[in-house]
């Protein structure tokens, strides 16, 4: 089988520039809405909201390599890491790990790439784990690194990467490649580019025994973050996990070929999707700003327990509405105190209601102007 590493040409990637010029314009506009939208966040929420969107990152990002992770746990490592106060949480070495790792990149986002930078990123990552003989530094094992699935003595080989010995070697060259296509570098790249073919290189390498995923996507966002000016702040990892499936099967495909056009096209959309999730997270937050504003003391504790829950999960939460089993559930009340509760909100303007009987269901109301008519 002929990887993309084998090849004459590598690591020369060709692709079609105007097929991605539309992309390109896109993404530096919508990159604008989210900064304007995030500038309208200002003090302590802006904190909040910050925490917010690194942990829904953090979280999404080891999701996509099966590693579920505490979402609250993580919040509480960045709120301590921030100096700001926590709860106190029990705090896993892997929550607190890709907290640090986050906040890292977003903190040093302008610095040049290089390799104590991702040795510093491994060794948080990886902390406790004890599977991993090489912590912090490429991987030198003589074994084959390779992807595969399905039962052992039939395994699918999906990637082989280059042999560790060739690891140091390759990485040098990344990283120079990676500062010299940098905004004010000596062969510069548009932003979707850059960050497309960062993260398929480094993928393709796999320098690492484990974590190359969430290093690369972490490279991918560093480089966004620099064509913009500052960190992007978009739900990259969130969009590509909805769509793992497709996400793995591109991967696979592009780490056989040079060619990459279509890979660029998947990301760059990916990332667009990412910024148009982003957008709506924050509108989402400021609309929670001004819900709490506008109802501050006229909920109950049953009411305030729901209402709390429902900003937790997000704007994705309860799809379709949440019903009066839903609100039973969340407070362990009765259904005759549930259905009292559920009217004296939306007599409040806190919520409002569709359907009738066992079709009722009920949605926030983050309209600034309150009541319903």
């Amino acid at each position: 089988m002929e990887w993309n590493w084998t090849l004459a040409d590598w690591p020369h990637f060709t692709f079609d520039e105007a097929a991605l010029a539309p992309l390109e314009k896109r993404f530096l506009l919508e990159a604008g809405e989210v900064i304007g939208a995030v500038r309208h966040v200002s003090g302590d929420e802006s904190d909040r909201l910050r925490i917010e969107l690194i942990s829904d990152e953090a979280v999404k990002t080891s999701e996509i390599e099966g590693e579920i992770l505490d979402r609250l746990s993580v919040q509480s490592s960045l709120r301590c890491q921030l100096g700001m106060q926590s709860d106190n949480r029990s705090v896993k070495p892997q929550e607190k790990g890709i907290a640090e790792m986050m906040l890292d990149l977003y903190a040093s986002f302008a610095a040049p790439l290089d390799q104590d930078t991702m040795f510093r990123w491994h060794r948080i990552l990886m902390s406790g784990d004890c599977q991993i003989q090489v912590i912090g530094g490429y991987r030198d094992h003589a074994d084959p690194m390779q992807i595969i699935s399905g039962p052992i003595g039939e395994p699918s080989i999906h990637f082989e990467a280059p042999p560790s010995s060739r690891v140091a070697g390759e990485m040098e060259a990344y990283v120079r490649w990676f500062n010299d296509t940098a905004p004010h570098g000596t062969a510069s790249l548009p932003a979707l580019t850059r960050a497309g073919l960062s993260h398929l290189y480094l993928e393709s390498i796999h320098p690492f025994e484990d974590g190359n995923g969430r290093i690369g996507r972490a490279i991918a966002e560093k480089s966004l973050a620099q064509n913009i000016g500052q960190p992007s702040l978009i739900a990259l990892a969130f969009t590509i996990e909805r769509g793992r499936k497709v996400y793995y099967n591109q991967l696979e495909r592009h780490q056989k070929t040079l060619e990459v056009t279509d890979w660029l096209l998947y990301f760059a959309e990916t990332i667009l999707q990412a910024q148009a999730t982003t957008l709506g997270r924050v509108e989402f937050y400021i609309g929670k700003a001004r819900f709490y504003d506008r109802h501050r003391g006229q909920f109950n504790e049953r009411q305030e327990k729901l209402i709390a829950r429902i900003f937790r999960e997000g704007p994705d939460a309860f799809k379709g509405g949440l019903s009066a089993e839903n609100y039973i559930a969340i407070t362990r009340t009765s259904r005759a105190t549930a259905t009292r509760d559920l009217q004296d909100l939306v007599r409040k303007g806190a919520l409002t209601r569709t359907g009738e009987r066992r079709h009722t269901r009920y949605a926030l109301n983050l309209r600034s102007e309150g009541k319903p008519e």
